[in-house]
């Protein structure tokens, strides 16, 4: 007789687009990872979960993430999110370079989630909200391709961000020493795209087969016309990147009536975009639904396309991967979505998150730590984390549960029924 599973799901809907697993499916794990996806697995299991009217996915990957607090403007901690999003593997997009790539790969090493990195070619990476690739002495191409190799098992790429605040005079010059360290390493860049100068075309026609532009659908960039074109063509992959101001719907509309559709859904979840308007991962995939993309495909977008562009071992339920999981309740409806610049569409379902499992052990509630004091919010969005800290510390503050929801604990021994003897008091006269 085969072993227990350490874990069945039963009776959920799997959409596993990278597996190919689709439909009304038992998922098994053994030893953290996908042991069997099928029907009925009638197999003993140590514990079952009953799953049924809910929906399966492998657990979601998000390519475009800031997840290192404490060393930056931008960083968060993942933890926190995770448990309620599906988002089980995060790639944290050039917070740290290669002076301070050891802190991130500590951090790293304490997070429930899986944490993959891409190394920004500038040395200090993200330390500042921007300017990192103006002074190109920090932008030194050797220093950078033996951080990554002497850091493979984390760097999956490198980052640099390319719009005039970020590079200055330097043009296009930070992104031909990121592709030089990529061509050493055998690794692909991301790209940022933003404010001109330099043109987003110029960014675009450097990137090869296999490299990622990152705000793809930018407001502020709005890459389209024959650069964007041939490079989607060539083989750039079009990352969302949504963030505090890399995600216009009118950008993305004319690109996918263009044929330029995004390979990758991604957040630029990081310490300004997390209280809106990005918020979480299934938020951003409720945009891409909002503008006709199936939900395969977005689901397909957020899983196996981002593990591909960065060879993961994630975003699929095949046996054998590791069992990484999202368990969401499919809503219907019509839900206001909004992107970066307050253009809204509706969204026809959105996925709700009832269960995140990593290596198939599920994800407790962790709560986020406040925003740090140089974070920028609006009024409302104060009032909204001061309701929130409100309503969490109600709900905590409040017994659990009442007197026929507990159990005496430490029973007191039986009483005798004999009435106890009275011991006599001595007189004192």
């Amino acid at each position: 007789m085969p072993d227990p599973y350490d874990l069945l799901l039963v009776g959920g809907d799997v959409l596993d687009p990278g597996g190919g697993h689709t439909g009304r499916l038992d998922v098994a794990v053994r030893d953290g990872r996908i042991a069997a996806v099928g029907p009925g697995l009638g197999h003993a299991a140590r514990t079952v979960v009953e799953v049924a009217g809910r929906l399966i996915t492998p657990g979601l990957v998000d390519l475009h993430t800031h997840v290192h607090p404490g060393a930056g403007y931008w960083g968060i901690d993942p933890d926190p999110i995770a448990w309620y999003t599906g988002v089980t593997t995060w790639v944290d997009a050039g917070s740290a370079g290669a002076y301070t790539l050891d802190g991130l790969r500590d951090f790293a090493g304490g997070r429930r989630v899986r944490v993959a990195a891409l190394l920004n070619v500038s040395g200090p990476g993200l330390a500042a909200r921007t300017g990192e690739c103006r002074d190109l002495a920090a932008c030194d191409v050797a220093v950078a391709i033996d951080t990554v190799l002497a850091h493979r098992d984390l760097i999956r790429g490198v980052k640099v961000r390319v719009d005039a605040e970020a590079v200055g005079g330097n043009g296009v010059e930070p992104l031909r020493r990121a592709l030089a360290v990529a061509d050493a390493c055998g690794v692909p860049v991301m790209a940022h795209i933003g404010t001109a100068p330099p043109d987003p075309a110029e960014v675009l026609e450097l990137l090869r087969p296999g490299d990622i532009v990152t705000h793809c659908a930018s407001g502020i960039a709005a890459p389209l016309g024959a650069a964007a074109g041939g490079a989607h063509e060539r083989g750039v992959l079009f990352d969302v990147g949504h963030g505090s101001g890399g995600f216009a719907f009118d950008v993305l509309e004319a690109q996918l009536d263009a044929g330029l559709r995004p390979y990758t859904i991604s957040t630029d979840l990081h310490a300004r975009s997390v209280y809106g308007p990005v918020f979480d991962l299934p938020t951003t995939m409720a945009k891409l639904l909002a503008v006709g993309m199936p939900l395969p495909d977005v689901v397909a977008a957020a899983t196996v396309h981002p593990a591909r562009a960065l060879r993961l071992d994630a975003g699929t339920l095949t046996p054998g991967s590791p069992a990484d999981l999202a368990v969401f309740a499919v809503e219907p409806g019509e839900f206001e979505v909004v992107d970066a610049h307050r253009q809204t569409r509706r969204a026809p379902l959105r996925l709700v998150n009832e269960a995140t499992y990593v290596a198939g052990r599920r994800l407790e509630p962790r709560l986020p730590a406040p925003p740090p004091s140089w974070i920028p919010l609006t009024d409302a969005q104060h009032a909204a984390l001061r309701r929130r800290e409100r309503d969490v510390r109600a709900l905590l503050g409040a017994p659990l549960v009442g007197v026929d929801g507990l159990a005496e604990q430490f029973p007191r021994p039986p009483r005798s029924t004999a009435a106890p003897a009275r011991t006599a008091v001595p007189s004192r006269e």
